[in-house]
Formats: structure tokens, sequence, C-alpha cells
């Protein structure tokens, strides 16, 4: 079988997100993945024996859906949200924060309208199947402030972690679930800057467990955000 994903080559990344979550699941089922581009548009080909479809089918939804309800939910705020008061890397954070918030409802929204395909475009799909999640950020944006200052950043960061048990691991710089997988989700935002708080702000986690060294800013906004939470090892 063969199932195509497309989108533009100006997001070439979320394709390469995609086979690189598909990895683990090459390894154990025999799938292939083929990445064709050109200049304006670039597609992922993934073929693997039918016997698999009902293990491939949804992953490559989940990885999607995250495409959709971070990449894509992050362009949507860093275009339209104008704010004063917080310098650009504490807007990268906050930008950030307001995916974590809603990032399981959204990639659960997301994933559902996925149930039909069985090839994907997904600028396309966005664009005519994601309406009501698109009414929702606009939701959001209205209630924003036009100014948002370091402190109620930390209290809406705060407010985020609330309740939040899950831990997470950071070591040499890599962030992994509780499973020891290595999570990438940040790779769907924008720029290199402050990776690893980005990394673990989107793994909705309550607790962090850190071993080695790490950026001094990443450092400094893991101790604001998470204070007593961090535990070394």
């Amino acid at each position: 079988m063969i199932i195509k994903i497309s989108e533009q080559t100006s997001r070439i990344n979320n394709l390469i997100y995609i086979q690189r979550e598909l990895s683990e699941l090459s390894i154990l089922t025999g799938l292939n993945v083929t990445l064709n581009t050109n200049d304006k548009i670039s597609e992922l080909i993934i073929s693997f024996l039918e016997d698999y479809y009902h293990l491939i089918k949804p992953e490559i939804e989940d990885r999607i859906g995250e495409i959709i309800s971070i990449g894509y939910k992050y362009m949507f705020f860093k275009e339209k949200l104008k704010i004063g008061g917080l310098t650009a890397e504490q807007k990268e954070l906050l930008y950030t924060g307001l995916i974590a918030a809603d990032l399981e409802d959204d990639k659960k929204y997301a994933v559902n309208k996925l149930k039909t395909h069985t090839d994907y475009s997904i600028d396309g799909i966005f664009n005519f199947r994601m309406r009501p999640l698109i009414d929702k950020w606009n939701d959001i944006l209205a209630l924003m402030p036009n100014y948002f200052g370091e402190n109620q950043l930390k209290d809406f960061i705060g407010f985020l972690l609330e309740n939040k048990k899950k831990r997470i691991f950071v070591e040499e710089g890599k962030v992994y679930d509780i499973h020891f997988k290595r999570l990438l989700r940040s790779q769907l935002l924008d720029g290199n800057e402050l990776k690893i708080i980005k990394e673990i702000l989107l793994s909705n986690c309550g607790e962090v467990e850190l071993k080695g060294n790490i950026p001094i800013d990443d450092e400094k906004y893991l101790k604001e955000f998470y204070r007593d939470r961090v535990y070394f090892s």
C-alpha cells in the first residue's frame, strides 16, 4: 500500500518531522519512506504491506495532528498576535505556552478530521477542514491584551503547569518522556533558540529530571517556570 502526504516546500520541515517520527515503525514493519520535492510542493511517499495499515495510518494521522496543533498554530499566533512588553525570546515562550494550553484537545480535533483520508495535503486540510479550530484560535487572540509583561508570562506559564504530574527527562540537552522516547515537537517551531524549554513546555509535564548541563537561557527559564519541580540526577 501507499500513502502520500504533501506540503508546501516552504514547510518541508513538517514532512521531515513525519519521516523522522516514523523511523521506529519502519524498523518494526519495514515501511519505506521517500521524500520528493520541487520549488512549490514536496511529497512524502510511504509504502508498506497492507497487513500494517492499522498501525501505520493512525501513526501518520497522529503526526499530522501535531503539525496542525503545533506548527500551524505557532504560525497563526506569530503572524497575528501583536503584543508589547516582551522580548523576542519571551514572545516565543508565550506562543509555545498558548500552543501547549490546548494542545491535546486541538490535536484530537485535527486527528478526527483526518479519519476519512487516505492521502493528505496538509495545507489543504488545514485551510478547508479546520475552520472551527481557526475560529477557536481567533477567539483566544481576541482575549489577549495589548501588553503582556514578564511577570504576566511567568503567571501564565505557572497556571499551565498547575496540577501537572507527568515527569520528563533532560539528558545532555535532549528531552525524553518516561519511556525514554526522545521528544522533538519543538522542531515544528521556528528557530533554534530555547529549544529545550520549548520542548519541555510542549510535553505538558509537571516535573523535570535534569542530567548534565543545558544552555544558560534554557536553564534560566526552567528555574523560573518549574522552580522546586526540577530534580537533578
